[in-house]
């Protein structure tokens, strides 16, 4: 088995003292097309934000393709 192409794990994102994700699991294999569905305020693009580096995932890991992106800066994602 391959490892997926992007891993989320455990990721916690804050806007200012407010959790707005709390320890977000998901894997997206290569090849695959993945969906975020849900109500307005349920943290799809809270979600999407710590991927591309802005705001920072507090707590957990981000790897894409064998590169933990976690903590790089946006305009090296």
């Amino acid at each position: 088995m391959t490892a997926p192409l992007l891993q989320v794990r455990g990721v916690t994102a804050f806007y200012g003292k407010i959790a707005a994700l709390k320890g977000v699991d998901i894997d997206v294999p290569a090849g695959e097309i993945v969906t975020l569905i849900g109500a307005n305020g349920a943290g799809k693009s809270t979600l999407m934000l710590p991927i591309f580096g802005e705001p920072r995932a507090r707590e957990g890991q981000i790897v894409y393709d064998g590169r933990d992106l976690t903590h790089m800066h946006t305009h090296h994602i």
